[in-house]
């Protein structure tokens, strides 16, 4: 990547790589990180990461079976440490600034103590946040086996009825667009569902974006749908005319794209962990490479078979 490409900023809070002052909207739903990044990139680039607190009974619903609710929720716990350290790693290499766009809005604290020095989003716009945030839950004893490194328990209360966010679509199109008003000119979402996704397809998504000929960029998923999305202008359509997490979503996305005349780059195809036979591919991957997911690797090692034996 060439300098010519690295569009920087004037200023930084923290450490951690801002927009120009001047840019930035004084309402901007995004909050800075509590603690500075070892890093001291500045750029014109985001990328967020989707994700959600690990609750027992809300969390990678569709692995129950083969594993009990808590069990679920805390593989999806080492999902969050793996990608995390995969997105501080390339975050050394490419100069792009880390945001967690979290769910619930209760989460925040449980967010920023996860990762202190990621800025922060709550997917769920300000518009939809008519009530106010119930109390965080407190940690939950942890589940023995002991799980893989250590870090804050999942939750293991249900989480409000009245607190769930609006769609994905409709979440996406939010997190997108209010990085893009904060100052970004390049901002990129990706799921938590994939932890051994390689740290190299950050980079090269940002590459397609410094194309003046593309205008978006996917990472398909194995099943049809996506791990990444990369935009330069909110997404609007593609994503709020798609009905998300069916076999077709990218293949609706591509569609609506080509109706548009929006110009859009394809990444090298990865998998996330949704179903059992996911959960498969991910323990045989690990198996051989623990190094590409360790807290998800050393979870399987050594918790899931006896807390998957039986349902809650």
């Amino acid at each position: 990547m060439t300098a010519q490409n690295e569009e920087t900023a004037q200023s930084s809070r923290g450490g951690l790589p801002l927009p120009d002052d001047t840019s930035l909207p004084g309402n901007s739903p995004l909050l800075p990180p509590s603690v500075p990044s070892p890093e001291e990139h500045s750029s014109r680039r985001a990328l967020l990461v989707m994700a959600k607190q690990p609750i027992a009974g809300n969390a990678k619903t569709r692995l129950v079976p083969p594993l009990t609710s808590a069990a679920a929720a805390s593989l999806y716990h080492c999902f969050l440490q793996d990608i995390l350290a995969t997105v501080r790693a390339a975050a050394r290499d490419v100069p792009f600034t880390p945001v967690i766009a979290y769910t619930p809005a209760a989460a925040q604290d449980f967010f920023r103590r996860l990762a202190p020095d990621f800025w922060l989003i709550n997917q769920q716009s300000p518009a939809r946040a008519t009530a106010p945030d119930p109390p965080a839950a407190g940690p939950p004893p942890a589940p023995n086996p002991r799980p893989a490194p250590a870090a804050p328990q999942p939750d293991l209360q249900p989480e409000p009825p009245a607190q769930q966010p609006e769609r994905l679509a409709e979440r996406l199109q939010f997190v997108l667009s209010a990085a893009l008003d904060h100052g970004f000119r390049q901002v990129a979402a990706i799921n938590s569902d994939s932890p051994t996704l390689p740290p190299r397809l950050f980079s090269s998504a940002f590459q397609s974006l410094d194309d003046p000929q593309m205008d978006a960029v996917f990472g398909p998923c194995a099943d049809g749908g996506y791990y990444l999305i990369g935009v330069k202008m909110p997404p609007g359509r593609l994503v709020t005319d798609v009905q998300m997490s069916t076999p077709t979503v990218l293949r609706d996305t591509l569609a609506i794209a080509a109706e548009e005349g929006i110009r859009v780059d394809l990444l090298p195809e990865w998998y996330d962990v949704d179903s059992a036979q996911d959960l498969d591919r991910l323990t045989a991957e690990l198996a051989s490479h623990p190094e590409r997911a360790p807290a998800t690797s050393g979870f399987l090692a050594t918790a899931w078979t006896s807390m998957s034996s039986s349902q809650p």
